[in-house]
Formats: structure tokens, C-alpha cells, sequence
């Protein structure tokens, strides 16, 4: 299993509630977004943690960009922020060759900046998953690759470990991650074979994880959080329904090691040995 944090570098608040759970609690993997307003703060916090493995949170949709507005006019608006529509994102990236050069040369500046932090590269995904998106996936894998890139999220989520049925949408999501699945294996890059946060997403408190822990399948898992040690107004802004301290307090909870240990469930890291 993989304990996951995104947006680090989001807000301080955030960056602080991923230190906790890593120091505190069983949190091993963040996602760091280099261009959030507190990337800074997060690379600081990352090099004082050397157990703690760091890959990239690429933004293609809702945060802000890596290079300065006047160089990607198609993608962002004057303050240098995606816009939050998914839908219109969706089409734009796909049918606009114009658009799709701009993200590709935002999305290699993401993975140069990175690299710039002098922190290895562990994994990459997506915020809000938008590399399930076949022209963003592609764009990361093809810049990943220049940059050593080992892994990638696949988010397949599964849904009876849940307690849930799987829908019609559940069902749809998985054959689509098969072809992200495909894509990334072909590119030799190492995949998770299942994920956990989609469903309660912002809402990943203690009495859930200790209820999924012991129904996981076989295999690689994932599960990501949220944390945070606080609300901020960007918080607020964009995620106003979440419950970030109760996220990172469920990654501090006392019961998971002896639970996993239980189980025979094994922590590791993206990499091969990790």
C-alpha cells in the first residue's frame, strides 16, 4: 500500500498537514504542485524530510501555471490560473492543435521545475486527474520520460471494497483508465493496480480507511488524501466541502499500523525496493 498526499505546496495550511501526517502518522508519498503559492515552503519542508518520497501534482485545470500568462494566452487567464471548467477544458485540449502546443510546453515547464527543485522525481498524476484525458496523459508521460519519470497513477477506484455497487459511471471509469493503464505500461513506467479517494474524496476520515483497510484486493493500492492543519481562503475557495484536518488526522490514526500489520498489508513506495 501507498499513503498519498496532493497539493502539497497548495497553501502553507496544507503543507503543514502533510509534514504532520508524515511525522506524526503513516503518510509516505506527497504530490507537489510547483507552481502553487506555497511551492516554496513545500520544497523546504520536503528536503528536511528525506523519507518522505515527493513526485509531481501536474496542474492542467483549476491552479495556477508554471510559465507567465502572455506565453500560454490559450490556456490561462491574465493572473496565470486555469479555468475550473472541466467539460470546455476537455474538448479545448482535444481539438485545438494551438491549444495542445501551449500544453505541452506548460507541461514540460512543470516537469522542468521540478527537476529545478533538486528533489527525485517519485510519481506523477494529475490534479483533479486530468491525465486521464488522453492528450494530457500523453503530454505527461512523453515529458515524464525525458525527466526519468518511474510512475504514474492510475485512478481505478474499484467499488465494492467500498462497501458500494458498482454504476454505470463506475464501470465507464474503469475501461477508460485502461487505456491510461496501457499507455503507461508501454512507456515502462510502474502503475498501481487499484485507487482509493475517489468516491469520498475530501471526506477520507479514520472510522472509513480503518473499514477499507481490511477489504483491500491483491495487489499494488494507492489511497490519497487532503490533508491539511487548517482552512485557508484558498481551501475555502476551491474545496469548501472538505475535510482536510480530519483527513490528516486520519493518517495520524494510532490503530493503522497494528491494523495493516494485521492484515499482512505492506507499505512501499513507487519505485522498485521503495
Amino acid at each position: 500500500m501507498i499513503f498519498s498526499a496532493d497539493d502539497f505546496g497548495l497553501s502553507e495550511q496544507v503543507n503543514e498537514g502533510i509534514e504532520r501526517a508524515h511525522r506524526d502518522g503513516v503518510l509516505s508519498t506527497a504530490s507537489l504542485m510547483v507552481a502553487g503559492d506555497a511551492a516554496a515552503d513545500a520544497v523546504r519542508r520536503a528536503r528536511r524530510l528525506p523519507d518522505l518520497r515527493i513526485g509531481l501534482h501536474l496542474v492542467a485545470i483549476e491552479g495556477r501555471a508554471t510559465l507567465p500568462p502572455a506565453e500560454i494566452p490559450l490556456l490561462v487567464d491574465e493572473t496565470g490560473w486555469f479555468p475550473s471548467d472541466q467539460l470546455r477544458l476537455g474538448i479545448r485540449y482535444f481539438f485545438r492543435p494551438d491549444v495542445r502546443r501551449q500544453l505541452g510546453r506548460e507541461i514540460r515547464a512543470q516537469f522542468e521545475a521540478f527537476a529545478a527543485t533538486g528533489l527525485r522525481l517519485d510519481h506523477a498524476n494529475a490534479h483533479k486527474h486530468m491525465h486521464l484525458h488522453p492528450t494530457v496523459g500523453g503530454l505527461m508521460i512523453a515529458a515524464g520520460r525525458r525527466h526519468a519519470l518511474p510512475a504514474i497513477r492510475i485512478p481505478n477506484e474499484p467499488a465494492a471494497p467500498l462497501g458500494a455497487t458498482e454504476s454505470l459511471a463506475d464501470a465507464a471509469l474503469r475501461r477508460w483508465t485502461g487505456l491510461l493503464r496501457w499507455r503507461a505500461e508501454r512507456a515502462g513506467l510502474r502503475t498501481n493496480d487499484q485507487c482509493f479517494g475517489l468516491r469520498w474524496s475530501g471526506a477520507m476520515r479514520a472510522d472509513r480507511i480503518r473499514t477499507l483497510i481490511p477489504n483491500l484486493p491483491p495487489g499494488l493500492s494507492e489511497i490519497y488524501f487532503h490533508p491539511a492543519a487548517g482552512r485557508d481562503a484558498l481551501l475555502d475557495r476551491f474545496m469548501p466541502e472538505y475535510d482536510h484536518e480530519g483527513e490528516m488526522a486520519a493518517l495520524c490514526d494510532p490503530a493503522l499500523p497494528a491494523l495493516m500489520e494485521a492484515r499482512e498489508i505492506r507499505q512501499v513506495g513507487w519505485t522498485a525496493g521503495g
